[in-house]
């Protein structure tokens, strides 16, 4: 499994965004598809909210990678 961290530096950031400062997707359609699809995991559970805030600690999981937010 691909690892990375992200840092922030606002109080959180959107999982669609995420998504696409972390590189893992390339457009915020191909993030929202995968996100509605229940492709996504946020701390463990499926997440479908696109505007999901991600707050440092977290870990979103998605098709082999993991990304902690800090």
């Amino acid at each position: 499994m691909q690892e990375q961290t992200i840092p922030i530096t606002s109080e959180f950031i959107k999982l669609e965004g995420l998504l696409k400062f972390a590189g893992v997707m390339d457009t915020g359609g191909e993030a929202k598809q995968a996100i509605q699809a229940g492709e996504v995991s946020v701390n463990g559970e499926t997440c479908t909210m696109r505007g999901k805030k991600c707050r440092p600690g977290d870990i979103v999981e998605l098709a082999g990678v993991r990304i902690t937010v800090a």
